[in-house]
């Protein structure tokens, strides 16, 4: 009879030097993907820097503070599509945020699972629209729609305030900022709703062993105790809002004047990229559209970064009371 062969028999520090080696190979590899990414930031902001110098050397921080935006004198203010950006953002959160936090609240606590996971999945459908859709279905219905009776309505209303008064064009602050509201809202339900879905479930228990009504316990425990990941939705919404670009170009009349009334045509920092960037004669004007882009940059990074930390203070709140 032939003799069988004897497995080999591998010792123990060689299979903890083989887990290590792979350990240590998964992490290198791992790392510079992680790397990989803050490198492509800081070149996208050092590439943005180096080509706003002409700008910043010309204007300096008037650029920020300056209202004037003349191309054939080479005078270039930042402050009306600053003050677009803003305003326009601001609108669409205090319409957004209500609606969002209200819709996430019935999704999350109040409705059945069948109903909150169809309205869940339009939710998601609605966040993954692209924007120069809505720009088309508001420029074909909401502005007609705020021209012929939303505009003239809050004229006859409201309009001693000032920002309710001039001309009724449909286009302005108002229409842009009601279109970034409807873009927004999916993300502030979406981001609420898994913030409020991460309570624990002991929280309403002990509300309702204690005698609280359903809506008591959801708003008076539930609510405050998600209130880190809402505020995250919000800060989301605010960085959509603010880097929107199509939607925005389309519906806010395209004007870099600053206006105390909401009906009036303005500009907004993303808008004014797009429109004049590819037309734009001479270094100074195509730097300054660029320092634009890197103001707007810069604040989209900081919204998203504190909007992260704050989803995650919620969740690690969440894991450890459960």
């Amino acid at each position: 009879m032939g003799s069988m062969a004897t497995p080999a028999v591998v010792s123990a520090p060689a299979i903890r030097e083989r887990v290590q080696t792979g350990d240590l190979v998964a992490r290198l590899v791992t790392f510079a993907f992680a790397a990989s990414i803050l490198l492509v930031t800081i070149v996208l902001v050092w590439q943005l820097w180096s080509s706003s110098a002409p700008t910043r050397h010309k204007a300096g921080f008037g650029f920020l503070s300056s209202s004037t935006w003349n191309p054939v004198t080479e005078e270039f203010g930042a402050l009306p599509f600053l003050y677009g950006t803003v305003v326009t953002s601001l609108l669409a959160l205090l319409i957004s945020v209500p609606l969002g936090l209200g819709s996430a609240i019935f999704l999350a606590e109040l409705a059945t699972a069948r109903i909150s996971n169809a309205l869940t999945f339009l939710v998601e459908l609605l966040a993954a629209i692209p924007s120069v859709i809505y720009g088309l279905l508001a420029l074909f219905t909401l502005v007609p729609l705020m021209r012929s009776y939303g505009e003239p309505f809050l004229k006859s209303t409201l309009g001693f305030l000032p920002m309710f008064k001039g001309p009724a064009y449909g286009v302005g602050f108002l229409t842009a900022g009601m279109t970034l509201a409807i873009m927004t809202a999916p993300f502030v339900i979406s981001v609420s709703r898994e913030a409020l879905l991460a309570v624990p479930r002991e929280q309403r228990e002990a509300a309702l062993a204690l005698g609280a009504t359903r809506w008591e316990s959801t708003w008076q425990i539930v609510v405050p105790y998600a209130k880190l990941g809402i505020l995250g939705s919000v800060f989301l919404g605010l960085a959509r809002a603010l880097g929107e670009t199509m939607a925005v170009t389309m519906v806010i009349g395209n004007d870099p004047k600053i206006s105390a009334s909401l009906l009036a045509p303005g500009y907004s920092i993303a808008a004014v990229i797009a429109n004049e960037f590819s037309e734009a004669p001479g270094q100074v004007y195509q730097s300054a559209l660029i320092e634009l882009g890197l103001v707007l940059f810069c604040l989209t990074i900081l919204i998203n970064g504190l909007a992260r930390l704050m989803i995650v203070a919620t969740t690690r709140k969440g894991s450890k009371r459960s």
